[in-house]
């Protein structure tokens, strides 16, 4: 399968609000699936595919909603992300019409820049990507 980002969409074949039978019949079985349930009783679903990918599905059929990518093939308009720093992050968001961001400097030490219109967040330590998580 491909890496390729398709922002609010998913990564390559795999879309957002699919259920997990589908993304595993695709990926194959992850390295490790994950249980939990929050204060509200609602259930998430993680499935995790050691140092590339972990996948959130919430509700009672569990859908996808949430992809953390960390596989350095991975793509975004085209590019190679994680041969990337902040600033070119930056500009291929912005030269891609997602213009409104926010940076925080987490408490654990990474940067994470966010683009809200786009659902995404980029991960950085000391410039270098670490992940980036997308949401629908």
């Amino acid at each position: 399968m491909t890496l390729d980002i398709h922002i609010k969409q998913g990564i390559g074949d795999i879309k957002f609000d699919m259920p997990v039978e589908e993304v595993v019949a695709i990926l194959g079985k992850p390295d490790e699936v994950e249980t939990i349930e929050n204060a509200l009783e609602e259930t998430t679903t993680i499935l995790r595919y050691t140092d590339t990918l972990t996948l959130f599905f919430e509700g009672d059929s569990p859908i996808l909603s949430c992809i953390d990518i960390a596989g350095e093939e991975a793509t975004l308009f085209g590019k190679k992300v994680f041969e990337m720093g902040e600033k070119e992050i930056v500009k291929l968001m912005v030269d891609n019409q997602y213009f409104e961001q926010d940076v925080d400097n987490e408490d654990w030490g990474e940067r994470r820049v966010t683009f809200n219109e786009g659902n995404v967040d980029f991960y950085f330590d000391n410039d270098d990507l670490l992940s980036v998580i997308i949401g629908k």
